[in-house]
């Protein structure tokens, strides 16, 4: 697979459709693989903390989920094929998984939007094999131990975790020793887009690579400091990186 590097993150460069094949020889081959996402917001952290981007270097697969990264990158004279999101990818992935057998877990969100989830999926792919799920509040060491537990009792082909950037990527780097799967993946949003209580972005904004926009007029508080700040401190420092090489 073809590695594009963006400020020295190695970003994967993969169609969904390969990346649906790899999770699937993936699962075949009984192997355990982290495959981790990048938009600005996740290059930003990475640039700010050497965990995280040590992390998303060490996965296996590590595919572009955003127009800002693509931009970036054809800026440096690099080009990303595809930008996969969550919101759109995972009911391919569904249905991927549906027909093959690939049993899932998820773990994020709270409860009844779990519980909502579920019965979507369920309802939507009834051979969807979903062998565990649990809210992604881990309040206190008692619960995330059961968690682990079973996790690894349960042994999913597919484990998502939907709790956000970066406590999930935090999450799996802590536990990923005492899990049982084949393939993780780090959702972020992605059960509230599947139960609807995260709305979806129209297609008009889709196609304009303004989906970060629509996301920042439902939710101005709380994403102004990541757009207005994060994503033209990420463009200033491609560009740096630019007249550098």
């Amino acid at each position: 697979m073809e590695i594009v590097k963006v400020q020295e993150i190695n970003i994967t460069n993969i169609t969904s459709s390969e990346l649906n094949h790899h999770i699937k020889m993936s699962c075949d081959d009984n192997r355990k693989e982290l495959i981790l996402n990048v938009n600005v917001h996740a290059m930003n952290i990475a640039y700010e903390q050497k965990w995280f981007k040590d992390l998303l270097n060490g996965a296996y697969i590590n595919f572009c989920d955003g127009d800002g990264v693509r931009i970036g990158a054809k800026i440096l004279g690099k080009n990303i094929i595809e930008k996969i999101t969550y919101n759109r990818w995972i009911w391919e992935l569904a249905e991927y998984s549906s027909k093959n057998g690939l049993s899932w877990y998820t773990v994020g969100s709270e409860q009844h939007v779990m519980e909502k989830a579920i019965a979507v999926m369920r309802e939507q792919f009834p051979d969807l094999k979903i062998v565990g799920h649990h809210h992604g509040y881990l309040s206190n060491k008692e619960t995330e131990k059961d968690l682990v537990i079973d996790i690894k009792k349960k042994s999913p082909n597919i484990l998502i975790l939907g709790m956000g950037m970066p406590l999930q990527e935090k999450w799996i780097r802590k536990n990923i020793r005492e899990l049982n799967f084949n393939v993780a993946l780090t959702g972020g949003a992605t059960f509230e887009y599947i139960a609807g209580t995260a709305k979806m972005t129209p297609d008009i904004f889709y196609r304009l690579k303004l989906e970060w926009f629509y996301r920042f007029i439902k939710d101005p508080k709380r994403l102004f400091k990541r757009y207005f700040i994060g994503n033209p401190l990420f463009f200033w420092r491609i560009f740096r990186e630019k007249i550098n090489s």
